[in-house]
């Protein structure tokens, strides 16, 4: 009974894909709220500067492919619980939206067992982000029948039967996450897929001032990038909407640099 009066609120949100403004007006308020604020790295820092309560306790928590260093699911749940326990109102910030590709499943797995209150805040995903504002039309009409969100690094567990199946398809497909091995990728589309004139993208820190789109082609892909280390967060957009980028571009960039590195000067 005791444990059930300390109870606070935990909030799971969605910062969207990098630009402030895209952020929700609900997740706004709740920031003015939020008595603690565990972030992911790849949240926009001025989302917090800008709108945060200024005595709010910030905690960086960023889970990171490739670095062991970086925080783990089970330190991130533990951090979530023991500050909701403490009655506090405890904002669990996200990049991008919730339920993308991130590990709210398990955070509110941790919530249940503990009977702890919670709400959910849906943000823009990388995905409409990027799409939007490189100008492809991810399911335009008479470029594509539907779209795939998927996922791919060397250890993915496709199969021959699913690759083929992906090289095949009428969708667009959106590989999040996959930029550093899109060498790898394109090969398995290759390796299946007549259509090597296939066109894809490649869009690095969507929606920001420093967003860069390089666009290339299943089969010039390895010459193209072969060595590129693409910055954090990138997304890989492959079918043939990508192509509409060239008349649909609108979205005027400097290019060069990273949003956080300025935010951190």
């Amino acid at each position: 009974m005791q444990e059930s009066r300390k109870k606070g609120k935990v909030i799971i949100a969605g910062a969207g894909p990098g630009n402030e403004e895209l952020i929700t007006i609900k997740l706004q308020k709740r920031l003015a709220e939020a008595d603690v604020i565990i972030m992911d790295r790849l949240v926009n820092p001025a989302i917090i500067k800008n709108h945060a309560r200024k005595d709010a306790t910030i905690i960086l928590a960023g889970k990171q492919g490739y670095n062991d260093a970086s925080a783990t699911r089970e330190k991130i749940n533990a951090l979530i619980v023991e500050h909701s326990l403490q009655g506090k109102t405890v904002m669990r910030l996200k990049g991008g939206d919730v339920a993308f590709f991130s590990n709210v499943l398990d955070e509110l797995m941790a919530l249940k067992q503990h009977q702890i209150p919670f709400e959910i805040i849906p943000g823009i995903t990388a995905a409409s982000g990027a799409s939007a504002y490189a100008g492809i039309p991810l399911t335009a009409r008479n470029y594509s029948q539907g779209v795939q969100w998927l996922t791919y690094n060397p250890n993915s567990s496709y199969t021959p039967e699913r690759w083929k199946e992906l090289a095949h398809t009428t969708d667009t497909l959106v590989f999040y996450m996959a930029a550093k091995n899109i060498c790898q990728l394109t090969g398995h589309l290759l390796h299946y897929n007549e259509k090597a004139d296939t066109s894809l993208a490649v869009i690095e820190q969507a929606t920001t001032i420093y967003q860069q789109v390089h666009i290339s082609t299943l089969k010039s892909c390895t010459n193209d990038f072969a060595g590129k280390d693409f910055s954090s967060p990138s997304l890989v957009i492959i079918g043939h909407v990508v192509k509409l980028h060239k008349e649909f571009n609108w979205f005027t960039t400097t290019g060069a640099g990273s949003i956080f590195q300025e935010l951190e000067k």
